[in-house]
């Protein structure tokens, strides 16, 4: 599934460039997933010339700048130059476009700002045809982050040395269709370098913010004032004092979607501090359950969660029945929890199941979703494989419980495209067919049902390599 959209991420102010591998050893699908996982890292910033700048530089025979770091000053028009940014092919001459990026992160005319945080991003496939070390290394003496994502096979040694330290921060090897996994670990810790040292908030919630400062005062040299109060009714403002020690401060019993006025005035006995101000809007009243999930589903049982858990809750009632039906059954769930399992369900069984939240004040909140028991053995038995030629494999196996629509067998080859052949419910067995000498294929058999996945069965399978000795058989595989 595709991420959906994030909150918007302001406070911050940096230059972030990213060094793409648009150089002909990467495939138009990866340039293109790549592009996707730059979309939405930058998604939620908020861009501008007191914000984030970014820019982005191609790795190919000869580095390119696909655009400065001030042309773009919104999320929406920077994702669209992403979209629009065309693969260059050529050389993976990574070494050459560092030290054309130490020369940009740093120059006016390509809209790098002085005395802001420079973070740079490279995507590889982990391959590059010159050195890499030493303009990397310059990079970081002139306190450039340096964020690596690996697509491929990359030496661990080589780009941990190239990545800022500690690497487990600044260092990701992911498979290309895997990349969202990381995105927010990656903007989370992108953000832990940009963020601006001023008043800001985080841990938004409905009714709550948590306020971060830089410490400008100590216990002894005085204390804050902090004044907030809704924009459209100021004569509602509260305040709060902390001692000089303090660099945060929680507000809670706040109203949801409410936009408020903050500021932090320090009181110091030695230096004027001018007072910070900020503005943050709290977010919509949390319900729950807003999210009801059905897992690990088998025969008799299955797991039940939801989300999210909220303090303003006692506890759940979960009731369940089959469809169709009258009977219903009910478990009752303490409000810290937000999980159970249903059991002793009849197998092949769709159940209607209903999570309802119990608020303290009285009031219910309910969702529904259906749940599907497994049939009951749903499971392929007994792969096994006879040689039928030097290229050629027959797999048989023993027919699955139940009510069986037919079976997919997916050949897996080493070298070779991958194939998924499906059959009636009464075959057995399929021949393989172009498996290369010496390689090691996976087959997997899984049977078909109507109402849910069966199981599958999958081996590892090793074609000997060919020989000219004299009175050679094929041997049958256990």
């Amino acid at each position: 599934p595709l991420p959906g959209p994030q909150p918007p991420v302001s406070n911050s102010e940096g230059d972030l460039l990213f060094l793409l591998d648009s150089s002909g050893s990467v495939s138009y699908y990866e340039f293109s997933r790549v592009k996707e996982f730059m979309w939405d890292l930058v998604q939620p910033f908020t861009f501008g010339p007191k914000d984030v700048q970014a820019s982005i530089i191609h790795i190919s025979t000869t580095p390119t700048m696909e655009f400065p770091f001030d042309r773009y000053l919104s999320s929406g028009t920077l994702q669209q130059a992403i979209r629009d940014t065309q693969q260059l092919m050529g050389d993976t001459n990574t070494g050459k476009a560092l030290s054309y990026a130490k020369e940009k992160l740093f120059s006016d005319e390509a809209g790098a700002r002085p005395d802001v945080p420079k973070v740079l991003v490279w995507v590889t496939d982990g391959f590059s045809t010159d050195d890499i070390s030493e303009p990397m290394q310059l990079l970081k003496d002139m306190g450039v982050t340096v964020f690596i994502v690996s697509t491929g096979r990359g030496n661990y040694l080589e780009l941990s040395a190239a990545a800022s330290q500690p690497p487990e921060k600044h260092l990701h090897f992911v498979d290309v269709d895997d990349l969202p996994i990381i995105t927010k670990e990656l903007r989370d810790a992108i953000l832990d370098v940009i963020q601006v040292n001023r008043l800001h908030a985080v841990d938004i919630t409905s009714s709550s913010f948590r306020l971060m400062w830089p410490k400008l005062l100590s216990q002894e040299t005085g204390y804050y004032t902090l004044e907030y109060a809704p924009v459209d009714d100021l004569a509602r403002k509260r305040t709060k004092q902390v001692s000089g020690a303090h660099t945060s401060l929680v507000l809670s019993n706040l109203t949801p979607e409410t936009t408020y006025e903050v500021a932090l005035i320090p009181e110091s006995n030695v230096h004027y501090f001018p007072p910070q101000t900020t503005r943050v809007t709290t977010l919509a009243e949390e319900i729950s359950p807003a999210q009801v999930f059905i897992s690990e589903s088998g025969p008799h049982s299955f797991h039940v969660s939801w989300a999210p858990t909220l303090d303003s809750v006692i506890g759940y009632q979960v009731l369940y029945g089959p469809l169709p039906g009258n009977s219903v059954r009910l478990l009752e769930v303490d409000g810290k929890h937000n999980s159970t399992v249903v059991e002793n369900l009849a197998p092949n069984t769709t159940y209607l199941v209903t999570v309802t939240a119990i608020y303290k004040s009285g009031k219910e909140k309910s969702l529904s979703a259906k749940a599907c028991t497994q049939e009951e053995g749903s499971k392929v038995r007994h792969l096994r494989f006879e040689d039928m030629g030097p290229s050629t494999l027959k797999a048989s196996w023993d027919s699955a419980d139940g009510k069986v629509l037919g079976y997919q067998v997916r050949c897996r080859r080493q070298t070779g495209p991958s194939t998924v052949i499906s059959v009636s419910p009464h075959i057995h067995s399929v021949l393989l067919t172009d498996l290369a000498s010496g390689t090691t294929n996976k087959v997997c058999v899984k049977p078909v049902y109507k109402n849910q996945p069966g199981k599958g069965l999958c081996r590892m399978v090793h074609m000997q390599p060919a020989t000219e000795a004299q009175g050679y058989k094929h041997r049958q595989r256990a």
